[in-house]
């Protein structure tokens, strides 16, 4: 009575020991798996730490990852203050560091002063360089001054300097009275340049005329080039009525040359009626041009009209 319990017994205690070898053998998989996510997880917060990222998690770093990251932010941060970034934070640089920072600023500003950039500080140059700064800066007002800058300051020159800035305006002044350009100061001119100037003018103004510019003043024109003038506009006129031109002015013809370009209004006329144009007077066709005008509305509409098929 007693062997059927114990056997019953022993199948139970043989069937849970077959399951807990199943449970052991599926769990392996899964721990095996949480050591590799973690170690990733890792490498991913350290290259955060790295790069100084949002990320880092400074606490999940191994002591050497914690040395490694602070000489990275160190160096990132020596860059910082040699480029003048804001990022730049002055208390974390070693005595040398801060030693060839404070020369990579005193080089740029140096630059800057040179330069003539309004963002030069010169109260932190040395005397010797404050002193080369001002001779440039002495240097570049008189460049300025002979070009006639607006930025010249004339109370910085010497008196050499002032003679010869006055020199340059006057020839610049002489140039412009002589291309008239309404910059010129008439005023300032010698006797003699004022005839160089004159004698330009008059020959600019003489081209003008000859060229039927607005500029022209006729009133300037002395008897001889007012005659040629006229004899350049009849040929110019006559040219333009002669060519059909819109420029053409016939109230401006003389009798023989308006008798001499009558042919080539008639031309026109019957062409501009043989094509239909709005510019044709048919009240001055012929009898043979009316015609010819008829002729060729025919051939035209012949030439549209639709062939017949046998």
């Amino acid at each position: 009575m007693l062997v059927r319990p114990t056997l019953v017994l022993g199948l139970l205690c043989l069937g849970l020991g077959e399951l807990g070898r199943m449970g052991v053998a599926g769990a392996a998989p899964q721990s095996k798996s949480k050591p590799k996510l973690a170690t990733a997880q890792g490498e991913s917060n350290v290259q955060n730490c790295l790069h100084g990222l949002s990320g880092c998690d400074v606490s999940a770093l191994s002591p050497d990852e914690i040395k490694q990251v602070s000489q990275v932010s160190m160096k990132r941060n020596l860059d910082s203050c040699m480029e003048a970034s804001t990022l730049c934070d002055p208390t974390r640089l070693t005595p040398a560091q801060a030693t060839s920072v404070q020369a990579a600023r005193y080089r740029r500003n140096l630059a800057k002063c040179t330069s003539g950039s309004p963002t030069c500080e010169p109260l932190l140059l040395s005397a010797k360089d404050a002193q080369a700064v001002h001779k440039t800066a002495l240097e570049r007002n008189y460049d300025k001054c002979l070009e006639g800058s607006p930025t010249c300051d004339p109370t910085r020159l010497t008196p050499l300097e002032s003679k010869a800035v006055e020199t340059a305006w006057l020839r610049r002044n002489l140039d412009r009275c002589n291309e008239g350009s309404p910059n010129c100061d008439p005023t300032r001119l010698t006797p003699n340049e004022a005839s160089v100037v004159k004698v330009a003018a008059a020959r600019r103004n003489l081209e003008h005329c000859q060229d039927g510019l607005f500029s022209c003043d006729p009133s300037e024109l002395t008897d001889a080039e007012a005659k040629e003038v006229r004899s350049t506009f009849e040929r110019r006129n006559q040219a333009s009525c002669r060519d059909g031109l819109a420029s053409c002015q016939p109230l401006e013809l003389r009798e023989a040359d308006l008798n001499a370009s009558r042919a080539g209004f008639r031309s026109r006329n019957v062409e501009a009626c043989k094509r239909g144009l709005p510019a044709c007077d048919p009240s001055l066709l012929t009898g043979p041009e009316m015609a010819s005008v008829t002729a060729a509305f025919q051939q035209r509409r012949s030439r549209f009209r639709p062939q017949n098929t046998p």
